[in-house]
């Protein structure tokens, strides 16, 4: 494998549902500043006209849109075979230097360029988080197929340690890796003047952000509680919240703008490997009250109120503490600030440049960006 000192072409994939796209786009956005340009090869449900727009700004991105299920989707194999092809085929049109695969299951393809895989997630660390158990055997064949991918690529990349942890658990040994943090621009997230309410956002069907305690906490504090995210699973079941206020899906202007003035940013997740979400709050100058997981301890210890996610009275009285102590709350929302201006996309960009080139390394691990 010869190395690819400095990549000009980049074939990378993002699937469209979840925080992967944003982290896709930041990349993108940062690599293009070095004159990378890249093809996001896109699959799970169609591009909203929101996301089409926001990838159309992008200089040097072009677009190669799928709707091929997802790998932990329901049925998803023939669609993840008939992707793999349609991936290969791309690859030979468009002989880029560097293959980027924000999946797994495509890691093991033949390939002719060098190729990493990302581990943003992954359904048996989520299953243990989340249910307290083991994935069932009915996952046997994702687990086949996700080792399969991880220890076919070149490198392994998590954007926590901990992370890369469940991953060297479940599907290693994994024995070249490395560490890079995502990270946001600051840009769109600033202060604003602060207002008297709490924010949550995610996928409020996904049940390891845990959203759904805040109806619980709710009714015991001084301060209504606002969810931003999509309350419909891509399977066409939907959530209902009661005791909070619901917005929708938003769109990234109007998410800024509900984390100026949110006062705190609560998650009490079961499952958070990165956490956008948590970043864009801290950078917006929220205090953060968040579940007490190896992955926002390892980002966020020292920054943050840690509270055990089933615990709502826990939950109920640091939501009360911050409310009841202004200083208290700017002291965290201070330091969730200067914490979160270490996670920049420049500084994401730099580390996957950094690994780029050194993708022939006979060494049998790196820490690119920890």
């Amino acid at each position: 494998m010869g190395a690819v000192s400095q990549p000009r072409r980049v074939l990378m994939t993002a699937d469209t549902v979840g925080g992967v796209w944003t982290y896709a786009l930041d990349l993108t956005r940062a690599l293009a500043a070095y004159g990378i340009s890249v093809d996001l090869a896109t699959m799970g449900v169609a591009l909203t006209p929101a996301q089409a727009r926001a990838a159309a700004a992008i200089d040097g991105l072009d677009v190669h849109e799928s709707t091929y299920k997802l790998e932990w989707m329901q049925e998803p194999w023939n669609d993840v075979e008939r992707a793999g092809d349609w991936l290969l085929t791309l690859e030979n049109d468009l002989s880029p230097n560097v293959v980027h695969l924000n999946g797994y299951c495509h890691g093991d393809l033949p390939w002719t360029a060098p190729h990493i895989v990302i581990g943003h997630s992954c359904v048996l660390s989520w299953w243990r988080s989340v249910k307290g158990e083991e994935a069932p055997a009915d996952w046997s064949r994702y687990r086949k197929s996700v080792t399969a991918g991880l220890r076919a690529a070149d490198v392994v990349v998590a954007p926590t340690r901990a992370m890369m942890s469940q991953l060297q658990s479940y599907y290693g040994p994994l024995t070249r890796t490395a560490v890079i943090a995502n990270g946001r621009d600051e840009g769109p997230y600033r202060p604003g003047k602060k207002e008297p309410f709490i924010l949550a956002a995610g996928r409020v069907w996904d049940e390891s952000k845990n959203i759904g305690i805040l109806t619980e906490v709710r009714r015991s504090i001084d301060w209504p509680v606002s969810v931003a995210g999509d309350a419909r699973h891509p399977d066409g079941r939907a959530s209902k919240l009661g005791n909070v206020e619901l917005l929708g899906v938003l769109s990234a202007d109007e998410m800024a703008s509900y984390y100026s003035r949110a006062a705190i940013y609560c998650l009490p997740a079961k499952y958070e490997p990165f956490g956008l979400s948590v970043l864009e709050a801290a950078l917006s100058g929220c205090a953060l009250v968040l579940g007490d997981i190896p992955s926002l301890r390892e980002n966020w210890d020292g920054a943050a109120v840690f509270v055990h996610p089933d615990d709502a009275s826990a939950i109920e009285s640091v939501l009360q503490d911050l409310i009841a102590d202004r200083g208290y709350l700017e002291t965290m929302a201070a330091r969730a600030r200067k914490r979160a201006r270490m996670f920049s996309t420049g500084k994401m960009a730099e580390s996957y440049l950094a690994l780029y080139s050194q993708l022939d390394l006979s060494v049998p691990s790196m820490a690119a960006g920890d």
